[in-house]
């Protein structure tokens, strides 16, 4: 549109928000806060806009979410009268073209930064399974290369790999490797010849080594960045027939709305996720009951959130009375997501004890994870009153934290110090506050 025409359809949108100005400005703003970017109006920019003024380029992806927050589906410039085509801007037509435009930006340190300033949103179109088999276009073919199960189980062993050194020094390490693989190997083996078969199995490998990269992300909370590896592991695991890895990633998506507090889309995600598992064994019953127990706590839904939860022990009873075959979803996960419940519905204490359990329980390669959970532990110690025990906890925390490079083990550090600030006084506290303020890496 021009300047100086009204802006008709966000003067629609706005409408149907119910907002009032400075409800609008300050939704807009919380975006901006979540995303690091800068946004700077008050409420009088809003009858601006309605009057044909454009926000600046770099605000407008703020509004848009705000929107698409408060409408709970997608709003697009177009629909917001911010653009003239209906086109998604920079949307291509192929999904192995979009594979290598984001691999290539995220293996290239100078464009990173740029990457990961997308915003998660909480309206995102998420592609069905039954309509995803559609929606990746046909690979084209390299006629003089031909590959083989030979070359889908080196996706699978590398994938391994890097999800081995994610666990054990976090996702700012290795992410960059996952996405130089996915471009300079996964893309290639997209586009050579195979028989369906081939094709299928190393669709799912790659699907499942992109969410494997957007885990990463999120562990950088680079949400935006994240949920675009997941969509597109989505539509690779649809189009693979692969209900396994495509479950898995609506569990994760799941697991991010919940962590950025967007509850009643973790529990859609959640949902969605059980759903599409058709004859679940018990470990992934479990694993898939877990979240959504998680989730629906959250909302604060009490009755669905116990329900869930006793499903998911059960059925995690009946996996461990099986010949204990290996699982990542296991007894220490189960007891986390029962500490997570009982925190979500008021039960410190019991998430604690809970949380403790979940800590016995696991395998001492997943050191990211005890970062972040015996920092959870730590936090609500403290919040009853705990303080010396909870000091305990944050030194067990500080002495695996140098040795792993995650956005979210930094965020429970930065935690960690300044729950401790009003509380120097005491020499155990001042003691955990001085070597946590010495090993914080800042960015």
């Amino acid at each position: 549109m021009t300047a100086g025409t009204p802006n008709i359809a966000l003067a629609a949108l706005f409408e149907e928000t119910g907002w009032s100005r400075g409800q609008f400005i300050r939704a807009i703003a919380r975006v901006g806060a979540e995303s690091g970017i800068p946004f700077g109006y008050d409420e009088s920019a809003v009858p601006k806009w309605v009057a044909g003024s454009l926000p600046r380029k770099q605000v407008r992806p703020l509004v848009l979410e705000a929107l698409s927050r408060r409408l709970g589906r997608p709003v697009t410039g177009y629909a917001a009268g911010f653009t003239n085509s209906h086109e998604p801007s920079g949307q291509s037509p192929d999904t192995v073209a979009e594979l290598v435009d984001l691999g290539s930006a995220d293996m290239d340190p100078s464009r990173r930064s740029v990457l990961g300033a997308g915003l998660f949103s909480a309206a995102a179109v998420i592609p069905g399974w039954p309509d995803v088999r559609d929606r990746l276009e046909r690979v084209q073919e390299e006629p003089h290369t031909r590959i083989g199960q030979h070359e889908v189980a080196a996706v699978i062993s590398m994938t391994e790999y890097i999800s081995d050194l994610d666990d054990k020094f976090g996702g700012r390490m290795a992410r960059p490797m996952a996405a130089a693989f996915l471009v300079n190997t996964i893309v290639p083996a997209l586009r050579a010849t195979a028989g369906d078969e081939v094709k299928n199995a190393l669709r799912s490998a790659a699907a499942d080594h992109l969410y494997l990269t957007g885990y990463m992300a999120m562990d950088e909370r680079e949400d935006g960045l994240a949920q675009r590896y997941y969509t597109k592991a989505l539509e690779l695991a649809g189009t693979a027939g692969d209900h396994l890895t495509y479950c898995t990633t609506l569990r994760g998506m799941s697991v991010q709305a919940v962590d950025l507090g967007h509850g009643p889309l973790a529990v859609r995600l959640a949902d969605a996720a059980a759903s599409a598992s058709p004859q679940a064994g018990p470990r992934m019953l479990a694993f898939l009951t877990g979240q959504q127990a998680h989730a629906a706590a959250q909302t604060g839904d009490r009755t669905g959130a116990l329900l869930r939860m006793k499903e998911a022990e059960t059925a995690m009873d009946k996996a461990e009375s099986k010949a204990k075959a290996f699982g990542s979803y296991d007894p220490s996960a189960l007891n986390y997501h029962i500490g997570q419940v009982r925190y979500e519905l008021g039960d410190i204490a019991g998430s604690i004890k809970s949380m403790e359990l979940a800590d016995r329980l696991r395998e001492p390669v997943y050191r990211r994870t005890r970062v972040r959970y015996n920092a959870m532990i730590a936090e609500r110690k403290l919040a009853v009153g705990r303080l010396e025990e909870a000091c305990v906890d944050w030194n067990r925390v500080l002495d695996d934290y140098p040795l792993v490079q995650s956005g979210r083990c930094d965020d429970r550090v930065r935690i960690m110090l300044s729950s401790l600030r009003p509380h120097l006084g005491n020499a155990h506290a001042r003691e955990a506050y001085e070597r946590g303020r010495t090993l914080f890496r800042t960015g």
